[in-house]
């Protein structure tokens, strides 16, 4: 946790709005370079081989920007049978996997029986770390059950809960939630769940979906409110901010078919552009390492980036290289699908002039090369 005396020199949401919009970018970078030396002197850069199981695609929420969900009478709507989901975990075992992530949409017939029923089986036949059910998915068990999130996150934590992911953050501003994703729990929830994980010694990550509608102000009010609970728990693990995929999703063209219709009445033709810049995304990386002083890794994301952006970010204030995604569902949707081996990371970790070096979830090193 973050000493009084180090949070008299951290930066206020006003200096961090201006580094920004404002700052140079190689300058913002070296500043969040230097952050990195300090909180990891050692040059290592870490990875985890896990494996991204997402149990259902059916899902009530229909957010805006994902193109991952169906309904349930769609013909790509799927539930994942026991079978497929112990093969699928023997192959990441097999790999050298030591975690999944699992998650899915919110179907409207399951109740904590399912999940329960799912953790326990999984834990009966496999030795592995299960990193699961985001703060929706949690808030949808406690509100069908009548559960508190502390009973609720209790009775997942018995049945084998490891730990929990950062998703459905997306942007901590329910002004920018109301619009994305209007059958989302808001910003309060969504924190509450973590806090009341952290209390029962529950590990979480924190994550970050920019490039949407969302203005500089608001990314700030979500670093904040991140570092406000670390400073108050000190849960989470890893902070990971990834830019918006809008392929394929309501809000891009939502949005495409209200540009066209303004243009068409002006008579002039102007892009649609979604998602964010590369420098965009290496400012939010670059700030987010500035801001959350508190948070002791942040992730590289190879998965909507690439492999060459991820290097860079790796000197823009990141430390650790995130999955091997063995598998990955949400964002392929999208359309896109940079899939990577272990040796493309290696290389790429030393590539950049660090050493790699395999983590589990807590980030306890496994094996360095």
């Amino acid at each position: 946790m973050k000493s009084e005396k180090n949070k008299i020199n951290r930066i206020t949401k006003k200096e961090g709005l201006k580094l920004l919009k404002d700052s140079d970018l190689l300058g913002l970078g070296t500043m969040a370079d230097n952050v990195r030396q300090k909180l990891h002197p050692k040059g290592i850069v870490t990875f985890i081989i896990d494996r991204n199981i997402n149990y259902t695609n059916i899902c009530i929420n229909r957010c805006a920007f994902c193109a991952f969900w169906r309904e349930e009478k769609d013909p790509e709507a799927y539930i994942l049978d026991k079978k497929t989901l112990f093969k699928k975990i023997k192959e990441t075992i097999a790999l050298g996997g030591t975690q999944i992530l699992i998650q899915g949409g919110l179907h409207p017939e399951f109740d904590i029986n399912y999940y329960v029923e799912l953790l326990k089986s999984i834990k009966e036949n496999f030795n592995i770390h299960i990193h699961g059910f985001s703060p929706p998915e949690i808030c949808y068990i406690a509100d069908k059950m009548g559960f508190t999130l502390k009973k609720t996150i209790k009775v997942l934590k018995e049945a084998g809960l490891d730990s929990i992911p950062g998703g459905g953050a997306e942007i901590l501003s329910d002004r920018i939630r109301k619009k994305l994703s209007p059958k989302k729990i808001g910003k309060d929830r969504w924190l509450r769940v973590m806090e009341e994980a952290h209390k029962l010694g529950i590990k979480t990550t924190a994550t970050m979906m920019f490039g949407s509608i969302e203005k500089p102000e608001d990314i700030i009010e979500h670093l904040d409110a991140i570092r406000k609970l670390q400073d108050k728990t000190n849960g989470f693990t890893a902070f990971i901010p990834w830019s918006f995929q809008p392929g394929n999703t309501e809000l891009a063209q939502r949005t495409a078919y209200s540009v066209q219709r303004k243009n068409a009445l002006r008579r002039t033709h102007h892009a649609v552009r979604y998602g964010a810049t590369a420098v965009e995304y290496l400012r939010a990386l670059a700030l987010s390492r500035i801001y959350l002083d508190n948070v002791p890794n942040i992730q590289a994301s190879w998965v909507t980036q690439g492999l060459k952006l991820a290097q860079i970010a790796l000197r823009f204030g990141a430390n650790d290289f995130g999955s091997t995604m063995i598998e990955e569902n949400v964002v392929a949707s999208a359309g896109v699908k940079y899939m990577v081996s272990i040796n493309d990371i290696l290389n790429s970790i030393k590539g950049a002039s660090f050493k790699p070096a395999q983590r589990d979830m807590y980030y306890n090193i496994i094996q360095s090369y």
